[in-house]
């Protein structure tokens, strides 16, 4: 038989295993998601449904919308509650100084000085004190209802001194729930009539500051802040109205981090804001040994207004589709990832690099190889 020059037997060997490669790919062996190619393959120039867009600072700048909360102007404008104000349910201590030895008016014989059980303002907002009848305590300070009492007894008895106490009660309360450090409800006093000063008296918040959101609810109308916010902005600190709603919520927001990431899930936000370059570290950062800096995609349903904005077209109707691109291996690819802010609901996708295919397609073959050689091996052994 003639023998196989070596050199034609080497080729055959490579055109075999370039021939198993390609049918090996062709198959699709597994992978974290859609190559660049096929990313690319869906966009609106090739027929797809999905328009893609190279970060870059215009995009970032008309991209970057986030949630905006804050007060309307009826809780901004709302003074501050006087300390001393009265409200239904507030209990009221009265004592009255008479300038008369004997038989006075309030008190036994001898007794100049009568101090009135504590008086509870009722639900209409009177109160009673004997000689004097009802009086409308709701809504005066401790003075006002100290001259009204003075007047109403000063011609029954001479130059009545009377001295009022008020003691916050159930009607001039504030309740606080959600993530409080101690929910319930809360009298509004001295020292608590402004927002910050009734959350510090409830202990604070039982989670993360920077994705605590304070929200308060007054009659029919509501209003919701960042924590954060709250302590740095002090126009933010509200005075507190009896009755006021006070709820502290958790930041509900969210994007999803796919392919070559360090982890596949669903991921919360971490603070009010979060740049791609901050989802990528939240995440674990690219998976050395698989990710493509050269793939990293931001999938989005775009608002029409953003979508117009960003694509140019004014004409677009209704929301849009849009993959935005970051190249982190450009000169400014790390800056343009720091600028662009990532939104609720968005996906955030790392392709794998190229090699990482073809080792899955070599480590594919190597294996079958290596395989069949044990059996043909084994099948040997046998005869």
């Amino acid at each position: 038989m003639r023998a196989v020059p070596v050199r034609n037997s080497l080729a055959l060997k490579a055109i075999v295993l370039l021939s198993s490669v390609a049918i090996l790919a062709s198959c699709g062996l597994p992978r974290s998601g859609p190559n660049k190619r096929e990313i690319y393959a869906g966009s609106v120039d090739k027929k797809g449904n999905a328009y893609i867009i190279p970060v870059t600072p215009a995009v970032s700048a008309a991209t970057a919308v986030q949630p905006t909360f804050g007060f309307s102007e009826s809780f901004r404008n709302a003074g501050v509650v006087a300390s001393d104000m009265i409200s239904a349910g507030d209990a009221i201590n009265v004592t009255v100084y008479e300038n008369v030895k004997d038989d006075p008016l309030l008190g036994n014989t001898g007794q100049r000085v009568s101090g009135l059980s504590t008086v509870q303002v009722d639900g209409q907002g009177y109160i009673f004190i004997p000689y004097a009848g009802r009086i409308k305590a709701a809504g005066q300070t401790n003075e006002g209802l100290r001259q009204a009492i003075t007047r109403k007894l000063e011609g029954q008895t001479p130059d009545p001194q009377v001295s009022v106490a008020r003691q916050a009660g159930d009607g001039s309360t504030v309740s606080i729930s959600g993530q409080a450090g101690a929910n319930g409800v809360y009298p509004i006093d001295a020292s608590t009539r402004t927002l910050a000063t009734m959350l510090a008296k409830s202990g604070g918040v039982t989670i993360d500051p920077a994705t605590a959101i304070v929200r308060v609810t007054r009659g029919g109308h509501t209003g919701k802040i960042w924590l954060k916010e709250l302590y740095e902005n002090p126009s933010l600190d509200i005075a507190l109205r009896p009755g006021d709603k006070i709820m502290i919520e958790e930041d509900s927001r969210n994007f999803i981090a796919l392919g070559a990431t360090g982890t596949q899930s669903k991921v919360p936000f971490a603070s009010a804001t979060l740049s791609a370059l901050e989802a990528i570290a939240t995440v674990g950062g690219l998976s050395t040994m698989a990710a493509d800096p050269k793939g990293v995609f931001v999938l989005r349903d775009e608002t029409e207004a953003i979508a117009r904005n960003v694509l140019g077209k004014p004409g677009l109707v209704g929301d849009q589709r849009i993959i935005y691109v970051l190249n982190l291996t450009e000169p400014t690819g790390l800056f343009e990832a720091r600028d662009f802010q990532i939104r609720d609901g968005d996906t955030l996708y790392v392709t794998e690099a190229p090699f990482v295919q073809w080792q899955k397609t070599l480590g594919a073959i190597t294996g079958s190889t290596s395989a069949a050689a044990n059996l043909a091996s084994t099948t040997n052994s046998g005869k």
